[in-house]
């Protein structure tokens, strides 16, 4: 299990507590976070899950050529910028703070 805090556009925060073995965007679905739309249900192919990385661990996945390239593609890219879909809930994610970006 890991504790993961996520910021919602209403500057609310959740802590959700999820398996591991997800992806985030999976997690926040299950856990009924419903302001990021997730069309593509994972696939890396629509960047509708974009949150911002607040804190996490320096052992995260890191951000491979497709996920750059999604990235790529969209208006409010910043530095921590990543797509719930492409980030595995693992022991390394206790703790990670998540904030989802402004939708496109």
């Amino acid at each position: 299990m890991s504790t993961i805090k996520i910021r919602l556009r209403s500057n609310e925060e959740l802590e959700i507590n999820t398996a591991n073995d997800l992806s985030l965007m999976e997690a926040m679905r299950e856990a009924g976070v419903d302001e990021m739309r997730a069309l593509c249900g994972g696939c890396c192919s629509c960047a509708t899950c974009h949150v911002y990385v607040v804190q996490g661990s320096p052992e995260l996945a890191v951000v491979n050529d497709l996920e750059d390239a999604m990235l790529s593609s969209i208006l409010y890219r910043k530095e921590g910028s990543r797509l719930a879909c492409q980030i595995p809930v693992t022991q390394t994610c206790e703790g990670l703070v998540v904030e989802i970006a402004p939708e496109e």
